[in-house]
């Protein structure tokens, strides 16, 4: 990428996050509203933070299809809410027990488990009512239908049950196709949806769809590869988490299972794979293109 197109792709994504910063703000609860204590917990664990990848993802796939900025916003902000409420819980000491995320304390060393726990609960359900209580796409049954795939990818068998087979393999040696499938759930599901909520809020056919549906799932496991990478490598103030928590709380990973050298090498397949499903979609699919870039090359 030349230098004038990555000040173009610096200024999309800047302006696709502040965006979405705007849209988590209006759909989040007042503070001042009871019960206080929840609200202003809820928008601790959401604003001022991330990298907004997956909103990201829904504006590049949803102008491919022509979709209006406004349901894409929706569609975004729904998604980031899922996510939000993933960390939150995550985070907690039933889970991984981190204490810092995105360069702040984490829900539950902030406030405290309970809250923590209702945190979650309530970002979810927020985000279902986010994305049902304005129209999205062309048809109602096509929304019905982009609900449906936020709640797969959320759930038993999406993101939720990726989290479970993560916890029963602490301490285990996973193949690469073993490892695959968990990561296909707990990481690769949302980022999946993502692409293919943003591409449905627009005109899309089944070819181009069956297109963005390889990206997404290569895309998906390619973060996963690169997170661990970093996970290895990087520290904590870089990461705004607890840098090695992985390999401290014996967790199988890429760098764990390959090592670091052919983790990357992984990475570098990966992205080559995902930018020949994107090829015959032409220009359309420039910031696509541009986002598995930026995730194989974030600098943390």
């Amino acid at each position: 990428m030349t230098n004038t197109a990555q000040q173009d792709f610096a200024g999309w994504m800047s302006h696709i996050q502040q965006r979405t910063e705007e849209a988590l703000s209006a759909a989040l609860p007042d503070p001042g509203l009871a019960p206080e204590r929840l609200h202003e917990a809820m928008r601790y664990a959401v604003l001022g933070g991330g990298k907004r990848v997956r909103p990201l993802l829904v504006h590049a796939a949803g102008a491919i299809g022509g979709a209006q900025p406004e349901r894409l916003d929706r569609i975004a902000c729904a998604v980031e809410l899922i996510h939000a409420y993933s960390l939150v819980h995550d985070d907690m000491p039933c889970m991984d027990d981190d204490v810092l995320r995105r360069g702040k304390p984490t829900v539950h060393v902030e406030y405290d488990e309970a809250t923590a726990l209702l945190v979650g609960d309530a970002l979810q359900t927020l985000a279902f009512q986010v994305l049902a209580s304005a129209p999205v796409a062309d048809s109602s049954s096509r929304q019905l239908g982009m609900i449906g795939l936020l709640a797969m990818a959320s759930g038993s068998r999406g993101m939720a049950g990726g989290q479970a087979i993560d916890l029963a393999a602490v301490g285990k040696q996973l193949d690469l196709r073993e490892l695959e499938f968990m990561h296909i759930h707990k990481t690769g599901a949302l980022i999946r949806s993502s692409v293919l909520l943003g591409a449905q809020a627009g005109t899309v056919d089944g070819a181009v769809l069956e297109r963005l549906d390889r990206y997404a799932k290569l895309v998906g496991l390619l973060f996963q590869v690169v997170d661990d990478i970093l996970d290895a490598e990087a520290d904590t103030a870089t990461l705004g988490k607890t840098a090695g928590k992985d390999a401290d709380n014996d967790k199988p990973t890429y760098v764990s299972l390959l090592g670091v050298a052919d983790a990357r090498r992984l990475a570098g397949e990966m992205l080559d794979e995902a930018l020949a499903a994107l090829e015959p979609l032409g220009e359309r699919a420039g910031r696509l293109r541009d986002l598995a870039d930026y995730i194989v090359h974030r600098p943390f």
